[in-house]
């Protein structure tokens, strides 16, 4: 190749090399958070726009990272071969901490504890504790979790199971059961929207959710962790735990 033909490809080849770096200088500014915004209060879409505590929590990371948070909608079962196939950097939609996940993946430590919680009318003077549950209607959801830990655990409750959500939440309402059992998430989300239900502060069960993120990006895990510490810190977490999270739809 002659100089005079290899001076353009020369000049074209830096060019390149220049915009490939500035686009990585660019990705450096940008999370990819993927996530199934189906399950609200933690993340699901309102008005069109995605919302709820994990989507404003990993908004308020990003923001603490000096970094961009861009969203990768995708089913649940898909978060994580899609973290490990490298469509995004991390994975938040209320993603329970287990051993089996610890295997293909890292979590950051855990930032909420989910489980099963019971949730009562805000007059119900009979149900304080957990203890009180003994003797009472609790309604719960055929097939959930909830069936067998009181089965095992409270064999004095007298459960009512019903096919759907809602109608164990009617149960309540109406007087027919004196409380129900359900996920935590599931229980706010109710609370927030309809008065007069509180969920007790006691849980049945803690089950943590964790951020999950590549094995081999140590360095991103440990950035994230500490603009959580950070947030727990300056008080932008308790913000938004208290807007998600309230014990009472009264108090929102």
């Amino acid at each position: 190749m002659t100089t005079t033909h290899r001076r353009p490809f020369l000049i074209s080849t830096l060019a390149a090399l220049a915009l490939s770096t500035l686009g990585a200088h660019a990705q450096d500014n940008v999370l990819r958070v993927g996530t199934d915004a189906t399950f609200p209060p933690m993340e699901f879409v309102e008005n069109n726009k995605r919302t709820g505590f994990d989507i404003e929590l990993v908004e308020a990371i990003g923001k603490a990272m000096g970094k961009q948070v861009e969203w990768v909608d995708i089913d649940f079962k898909g978060l994580i071969p899609g973290l490990m196939s490298k469509r995004f950097d991390m994975a938040v939609s209320a993603i329970y901490i287990t051993d089996e996940r610890r295997k293909v993946v890292d979590f950051t430590e855990p930032y909420y504890a989910g489980g099963l919680v019971v949730m009562v009318k805000d007059n119900n003077t009979t149900i304080k504790k957990l203890a009180d549950l003994d003797g009472k209607k609790v309604s719960v959801q055929v097939g959930t979790k909830s069936v067998g830990f009181l089965t095992q655990n409270y064999p004095k409750v007298q459960r009512v199971e019903v096919e759907k959500n809602q109608e164990m939440f009617n149960l309540v309402d109406i007087g027919r059961a004196d409380a129900a059992v359900t996920g935590k998430p599931a229980a706010y989300q109710y609370v927030r929207t309809r008065p007069g239900l509180r969920v007790l502060e006691e849980q049945l069960t803690t089950e943590e959710y964790g951020m999950a993120l590549r094995k081999d990006t140590p360095e991103l895990t440990k950035a994230v962790n500490a603009a959580i510490a950070k947030l727990k810190a300056d008080g932008t977490y308790a913000a938004i735990v208290k807007k998600w999270f309230s014990g009472s739809a009264a108090t929102k």
